[in-house]
């Protein structure tokens, strides 16, 4: 699924990964000095609010010439300018941290040395574990700052082009393809920043919130949605012909059986030939009761019928099938109105093929504006290499997609989850 998409927005990710990798620097040595000075300033509040908890008899016991018992009120001091006149030099700052520490000389620069040794020297006071932290912070700061991330957009021009192409032609809609390229520039332009993790994350980590950003609008739980609806919660499928209209209804009748819920289908499409044969036989499949007029006869009437068949035998939820139309059908679209005025749906949701891509997203984009849309399944999502539409249909109609259809059995349907998405088309290969 989404497969094409999938290795160019990890070209992408290649692409922009190396155009940062030439702009890593090294931290200077002032920028080191700041992040010791910061974190030793956080050890001496802690150390002046410990200090003004602790009684005077903790400190009685303790010779006045003795630097290493004084308290840690009186070391921290010394501490900070030994500090500041030392020089960042990492041999200096394991010398400093050697010197003023009662923890085992063989703990010198590592990182794993030190927390080793701090573990060793929790039976000694409170005050010499204080100034071991102080002075051992150097060289954690050394070991865990890689370098300095700077990217300028002259560095993303070319990967943002090529991804921009990717994109579009993934059929990916414009739009949302421009949403996309500036949530990214936003997130990684024109900033210098300090990172402890590698550009890789710091690109995939962008690629992965812009894409995020598009999916996700107007995302609802529908699960919660149906459980807190007044019962029976009536639902119309709308869209064009041949989409997958009548095997979606099928699909979320089983969908909703299994969560506890009883089902009835109505059969909207009173015009075209062999609709009832067809809705018919998935409700004898699925022992579901199907509500149906002759053909030609009024849908509104149709739905309003399985809507008062729902109240009087307790059925939870009425799916009510529509005859396949454009948004330009003027007589078409008026039949989805006098639906809404006389049964009063409680959601509309739009069905379309996944594999359609730009007519799939102009097409929700046409009905939504003509009959407004709640949400949206796409079907044949399996089938669909690109993912243009799954990409751009949310962030066009402002509605999310709630379904994806992924094969022809009734147990073939998943729930849209954007964070599931963004895993999928970001995955390695």
């Amino acid at each position: 699924m989404f497969d094409n998409l999938k290795k160019k927005l990890g070209s992408f990710r290649k692409d922009a990964e190396e155009a940062a990798e030439e702009n890593v620097e090294d931290v200077d040595e002032d920028e080191l000095e700041e992040l010791e000075d910061e974190e030793t300033g956080a050890v001496d509040a802690e150390l002046e609010s410990d200090a003004d908890g602790e009684p005077d008899a903790d400190a009685g016991g303790a010779e006045p010439d003795s630097p290493t018992e004084a308290t840690g009120a009186d070391v921290e001091p010394a501490v900070n300018d030994e500090q500041s006149d030392e020089s960042a030099d990492g041999s200096e700052l394991q010398e400093e941290a050697k010197s003023h520490s009662e923890v085992d000389a063989e703990a010198e620069a590592a990182v794993e040395d030190d927390e080793a040794d701090a573990e060793a020297g929790e039976t000694e006071t409170d005050e010499t574990t204080s100034e071991n932290n102080s002075t051992g912070f150097g060289a954690k700061a050394r070991s865990l700052v890689r370098g300095k991330f700077v990217i300028e957009e002259e560095d993303l021009e070319g990967p943002l082009h090529e991804l921009e192409l990717a994109l579009l032609s993934s059929d990916v809609e414009m739009g949302v393809a421009q949403e996309i390229l500036d949530n990214i520039r936003d997130e990684l332009v024109g900033e210098t920043r300090t990172f402890t993790t590698s550009t890789g994350e710091v690109v995939e980590e962008a690629l992965r919130d812009a894409i995020y950003d598009v999916i996700s609008v107007g995302q609802f739980d529908f699960d919660e949605r149906i459980a807190v609806e007044d019962k029976p919660v009536t639902i119309v499928f709308t869209g064009v012909n041949g989409v997958g209209k009548t095997t979606s209804i099928a699909k979320l009748s089983r969908y909703f059986e299994e969560r506890g819920y009883s089902t009835v289908m109505a059969n909207g499409d009173t015009y075209r030939a062999g609709a009832n044969e067809q809705i018919q036989e998935h409700a004898d499949a699925l022992e579901t009761k199907l509500i149906s007029h002759e053909q030609g006869g009024d849908p509104a009437a149709v739905l309003y019928d399985g809507v008062e068949y729902a109240q009087a035998n307790d059925i939870d939820i009425v799916l009510g099938d529509t005859a396949g139309r454009l948004h330009t059908d003027e007589g078409l679209m008026d039949q989805l109105e006098k639906i809404d005025r006389v049964v009063g749906p409680d959601l509309t949701l739009f069905v379309d093929e996944a594999v359609a891509g730009q007519d799939a997203v102009n097409r929700a984009r046409e009905f939504n504006e003509a009959a407004e849309i709640d949400g949206a399944i796409l079907t044949k999502a399996d089938a669909d290499s690109n993912g243009g539409a799954a990409i751009s249909v949310a962030h066009v109609t402002g509605k999310p997609i709630l379904f994806l259809g992924v094969g022809q059995g009734y147990d073939d349907i998943e729930p849209f989850d954007p964070d599931e998405m963004v895993d999928r088309l970001l995955a390695e290969e």
